[in-house]
């Protein structure tokens, strides 16, 4: 990446800066919405779930929560993508002397930012409510590395899937499919206490692989019992990638093709 390219995409990335200093309000709900899930699990209805081999339900749920709003941030770069092209905000870009993929890195930098300061709020909710880590410092910066290598797969889905969308009414119609794929995971619950059928879709959910990989990270309950679930650490690193691998290519090839 030239000098230039890293010029450009730092003055996307500030763009985006700027937005959130002139929304603070916006920035605010989306980082409190998370922490109202959290407390709502641990303390509305944490009194009836069960913990697979015992133990406070707030070290299986934290972790998962974690994993959770890793995923559901591809919403709000779904919606981004779709407000600058009905503005024709990239379209301005597109036209101007800069690097072609200043956008999508700027992009990419912002949503990661944000999801770093997401994570920094959940992980001090989490020590409040009686959350503690008891692995050692390596293993928790891994966790932390892990939950945003998945965010940086989600990163790429929702730039394509906003691209793809084009409008942002269609985000609505994106977010039905996001809840459940969020829920039929082991978030919440263990797939053990699920229908067989709907386990074994909760155990291959990718969002299950990062929860199980860090909460054994974090030296929280896991929960074994399958392949999927004794090989967390290694689908939490192959699910993203392969996610990468498919999203990233083809956003980048769509976002060369608008306005042809």
């Amino acid at each position: 990446m030239t000098t230039a390219t890293l010029i450009d995409s730092w003055t996307m990335t500030r763009r985006g800066l700027a937005h959130w200093a002139r929304q603070p309000v916006q920035v605010a709900v989306q980082l409190v919405f998370p922490v109202m899930m959290l407390v709502m699990f641990a303390y509305f209805l944490g009194g009836g779930m069960t913990v697979p081999g015992g133990g406070d339900y707030k070290e299986y749920l934290v972790p998962g929560t974690f994993a959770l709003t890793m995923v559901f941030g591809l919403e709000g770069t779904m919606l981004a993508i779709t407000q600058d092209l009905n503005k024709g905000v990239i379209d301005r870009f597109r036209s101007m002397p800069m690097a072609r993929s200043a956008v999508l890195v700027g992009r990419s930098v912002l949503d990661m930012l944000q999801s770093a300061l997401g994570l920094l709020v959940l992980l001090g909710v989490g020590l409040a409510m009686g959350w503690r880590w008891h692995g050692g410092l390596g293993d928790g910066l891994l966790a932390v590395g892990l939950l945003l290598w998945l965010r940086f797969a989600m990163l790429w889905l929702g730039i394509f899937l906003g691209m793809a969308a084009g409008r942002p009414e269609m985000v609505q119609a994106v977010q039905i499919l996001v809840w459940p794929v969020g829920f039929l995971s082991n978030v919440f619950a263990s797939p053990e206490t699920m229908p067989d059928w709907l386990g074994a879709l909760a155990v291959w959910n990718p969002m299950s692989a990062t929860a199980t990989a860090i909460r054994e990270l974090f030296g929280g309950p896991g929960g074994g019992g399958s392949w999927a679930a004794d090989h967390a650490q290694l689908l939490a690193v192959c699910w993203p990638l392969a996610l990468i691998a498919v999203f990233l290519p083809i956003a980048v090839r769509r976002y060369g093709r608008l306005s042809r």
